[in-house]
């Protein structure tokens, strides 16, 4: 019976050698990725020079041969690199978005790479995944023990496309339940009322939020497609606002306009009611270009940091009262409002820019028009109910 071959990427045993005074060599079989079976060799002042240079060299040689590829024995680390990359490629041709992979390398260098980085593939387990991912989650927060899981079910989705495991072990890995309850909507007195004290707010007349904030609760939009909005994107005769990008800040750029919504969904044109569009119409008169062709820019200038807008806002929110507000709480209020009115679920989808429908709904183009019954809705907070409500 013959003897079974090495597996690939293995070698035989190190033989070792001496060749003279001072000079020894140690050699060993391989079999290469390409299934061939070949020496390699190296020498030393001594056996155990000679025996270490050669692993050096073999572990060298594995790295070369695999270019790109993984096996039982490749590190976690190595895995989330190679994942990582094509994350990388993805975003360079336009199918990610750049936050997200800044994200992913984020908490792969923050707990994946420091946490099971050194462990082989073959030592990975659903018990060790679940181990780390609650841990991230006891010292972390829901939020990063969510995209932790993420992480790790991407990369070992990679593992099993190079047949190296045969499933994604993340799957059996525990579900990361919100340990906070859904942001609720605001009533339309409440959103009267605090429409109504964020106008008298000199603070935030002075931060620019007072328009900002009127749109985002006239539209819905998150804060990155209300900071992405150009005026190029505004038919204020028509009474419209196209949605065609949102502000992420990337490593390295700063702040940019990503031409691209968080879905395919995002990609929409709403109607705005005539007391936005009239608020539209005054801020354009009195607005200085900038070279984004920006709606809301920053006090100094700049683009809109959502990041620090919804810290501004926080501030803004708790001075008036409403320190359970924040700006996920308006896209809730817009939407709480089509349902009383009657209007579909599909409607305010599109509205919110949610992609929860199904493919064939996410791109026929009748959803993306203006029509979705909003702006009639939204007319409740015309001019005259800056007011505040008395105590």
């Amino acid at each position: 019976m013959s003897r079974p071959p090495l597996p690939l990427g293995t070698h035989g045993r190190i033989r070792i050698y001496k060749l003279g005074p001072k000079r020894y060599r140690a050699r060993t079989q391989i079999r290469d990725y390409d299934g061939v079976v070949r020496d390699v060799e190296r020498t030393g002042q001594s056996g155990a020079a000679a025996e270490i240079a050669l692993k050096a060299a073999l572990r060298d040689r594995g790295r070369a041969a695999r270019d790109g590829e993984i096996n039982s024995e490749s590190t976690v680390r190595q895995l989330g690199e190679l994942w990582l990359a094509e994350i990388d490629r993805a975003v360079r041709l336009g199918k990610r978005s750049p936050s997200t992979a800044q994200a992913y390398h984020y908490r792969f260098g923050r707990h994946i790479r420091d946490g099971i980085g050194a462990l082989r593939l073959r030592e990975l387990s659903v018990s060790r995944l679940d181990r780390l991912v609650i841990e991230v989650h006891d010292r972390f927060g829901t939020s990063a023990a969510k995209t932790t899981r993420t992480v790790l079910s991407g990369m070992i989705g990679l593992a099993v496309r190079h047949d190296v495991l045969d499933r994604n072990l993340v799957r059996d890995v525990g579900r990361i339940e919100s340990d906070t309850s859904s942001a609720r909507a605001l009533t339309v007195d409440e959103a009267r009322d605090l429409r109504a004290k964020l106008h008298a707010d000199q603070r935030c007349r002075d931060w620019d939020l007072v328009d900002f904030t009127d749109f985002m609760l006239a539209t819905g939009l998150r804060i990155g497609e209300a900071s992405a909005m150009t005026w190029a994107a505004l038919d204020l005769e028509a009474g419209t606002a196209e949605v065609r990008g949102t502000v992420v800040r990337i490593t390295g750029e700063g702040l940019v306009i990503k031409p691209r919504p968080k879905s395919k969904s995002g990609f929409r044109k709403l109607e705005l009611p005539t007391w936005a569009v009239g608020m539209l119409m005054r801020r354009r008169a009195a607005a200085a270009p900038n070279r984004w062709d920006a709606v809301f820019t920053s006090p100094n200038g700049g683009l809109r940091d959502p990041s620090n807008t919804q810290s501004d806002l926080r501030k803004v929110f708790t001075d008036a009262g409403y320190d359970w507000v924040t700006s996920h709480v308006y896209r809730k209020t817009v939407a709480t409002l089509m349902d009383q009115a009657g209007l579909t679920a599909r409607q305010a989808a599109d509205q919110l820019g949610h992609s929860k429908v199904s493919m064939t709904q996410d791109n026929y183009f009748g959803r993306k028009v203006a029509e979705t019954g909003a702006a009639r809705v939204l007319e409740i907070f015309g001019e005259s109910g800056t007011r505040p409500t008395r105590e």
